[in-house]
């Protein structure tokens, strides 16, 4: 039992925590009147089948851009059938999001600056009814180290959220709180269910476990289940959960954020174009990608670079860009929205994933555009970081080289670009795996079913204790 209050044990979850005020903060309808992914309404009821748990989804925001693979998650579920509910623990950030992500019809619940006071009201309401347990949350999550300072105040406010948060899930009838980051939003999903006895899960995917933040222990002990999104994070997850529950983690892959508008020509003629995506941030390996640009300059190879993304690394790739020489022929047109991606990936040759590990172990997982640009039947050369090796498989799906490594990322640029033939057929090997590992509707049962099994299997426990407490008690 995932930290469930002893009172819960004794007595109505809905008598441990008062409900606050109906929408507070509720935007959109209440459920959805039109399944979110498809384009024809009449295509496919989303009515909530009565046996699906009401699931929360726990989010810093939601959507953002840079999550694509969850808002396609959350909508295939509730075109299951699946009740979802939606908190996100910060305000509204739609910039960049596709016009399908903001079209988004479901309920989504934000907080924000705006719910400071509902945060605190609702946090001393349970201080005043329990204040053993609050003052214990206190002391295992409040007062943790964390790995920086934008770490620490994302897991302060989550905390405080977590009460606030435990109030809307009981009054909506939650079942399972789940949290796709491992980070903030597990903590707020980790202190909801402390409170309520509701069980709770989380999902651990790259730079919210690598390096792991102070309370990743305590919510590895306390989960239902952890969910992950490749098998390179299986046994690392492992590690966190106690002796004997290393079984709770499971591992279900993504499914592909789009449907493919075509096949990548692969000209491979100069001159030759190549391709990169992704947040400009230390674990994309961006500036080694510049520095294997300078080298092929160099050596005369006809080659350009189209840089798509945005971040806090821009000004240091424009000035390295700069420094290098490079202004020609390295291209950086800023962040693109996600649906008009797949426009470039059909002219260009190649895809470039120059994946790094930081030294704080920071990493990716599998970067959703590998298995994007391998759907369109374009060329991949990757980094073996984390869970890069499951998707390309080097001489097979895609080449597979060192990270920080510029010089053999020129000589595998060089090689893809002199061997047309050989680069084609890995694109289609890869693209057959990738249709294959991420298919959506099999990884998203796969979800439903975990979801549904776990959350029943919890409930029929509860329900299991108080008959046998009630049996006792009638004994006595």
């Amino acid at each position: 039992m995932p930290g469930a209050l002893t009172a819960l044990r004794d007595e109505p979850v809905h008598r441990v925590l008062r409900r606050p005020s109906d929408g507070v903060f509720s935007e959109c309808p209440a459920e959805p009147a039109v399944n979110p992914c498809s384009g024809d309404p009449s295509e496919r009821d989303p009515a909530v089948v009565p046996d699906l748990p009401v699931v929360a989804y726990v989010l810093l925001w939601f959507p953002l851009s840079s999550e694509t693979f969850i808002f396609r998650e959350v909508a295939e579920l509730i075109s299951l059938g699946m009740p979802i509910r939606i908190y996100t623990l910060y305000g509204k950030r739609l910039r960049g999001c596709s016009s399908e992500m903001r079209a988004f019809p479901g309920t989504v619940q934000r907080m924000g600056i705006r719910a400071l006071g509902p945060i605190f009201y609702a946090f001393f309401r349970a201080l005043g009814r329990d204040p053993r347990t609050v003052w214990r949350l206190l002391r295992q999550g409040f007062f943790r180290r964390m790995r920086n300072l934008e770490s620490l105040g994302e897991n302060l406010w989550c905390f405080l959220a977590g009460f606030f948060l435990a109030e809307m899930c009981l009054d909506q009838g939650v079942k399972l709180i789940h949290a796709p980051w491992a980070n903030g939003p597990a903590t707020a999903a980790w202190v909801a269910s402390r409170l309520t006895g509701i069980p709770f899960a989380f999902t651990g995917r790259a730079g919210d476990i690598y390096p792991e933040d102070g309370l990743l222990h305590e919510k590895s002990a306390d989960a239902l289940f952890i969910r992950t999104n490749n098998h390179a994070n299986v046994e690392w997850l492992r590690r966190f959960c106690p002796p004997g529950q290393e079984h709770k983690v499971h591992a279900v892959y993504n499914s592909l954020t789009f449907k493919p508008k075509g096949q990548c020509a692969v000209r491979m003629a100069p001159p030759y174009r190549l391709l990169a995506v992704g947040r400009f941030a230390r674990t994309k390996g961006f500036p080694d990608l510049m520095t294997a640009m300078a080298r092929l300059k160099r050596e005369n190879v006809p080659v350009s670079l189209t840089l798509v993304g945005d971040g806090r690394w821009r000004h240091k790739l424009v000035r390295m860009r700069q420094r290098l020489g490079l202004q020609q022929i390295v291209s950086m047109p800023g962040f693109i929205p996600h649906d008009q991606i797949c426009d470039f990936m059909l002219n260009h040759d190649l895809l470039i994933m120059p994946s790094v590990v930081h030294v704080n172990g920071d990493r990716d997982g599998i970067p959703n555009v590998i298995m994007e640009a391998l759907s369109h039947g374009m060329p991949v050369i990757a980094t073996d970081v984390c869970g890069i090796g499951e998707v390309v498989r080097n001489g097979e799906t895609g080449m597979l080289i060192p990270q920080r490594d510029p010089r053999t990322l020129a000589d595998a640029i060089r090689y893809m670009l002199a061997h047309r033939q050989e680069a084609l057929n890995m694109a289609r090997a890869g693209r057959a795996l990738v249709q294959e590992l991420f298919d959506g509707e099999r990884n998203i049962a796969e979800l439903l079913r975990l979801y549904t099994e776990e959350c029943s299997r919890y409930w029929r426990t509860v329900s299991d204790d108080s008959v046998a407490r009630s049996a006792t008690k009638g004994h006595i």
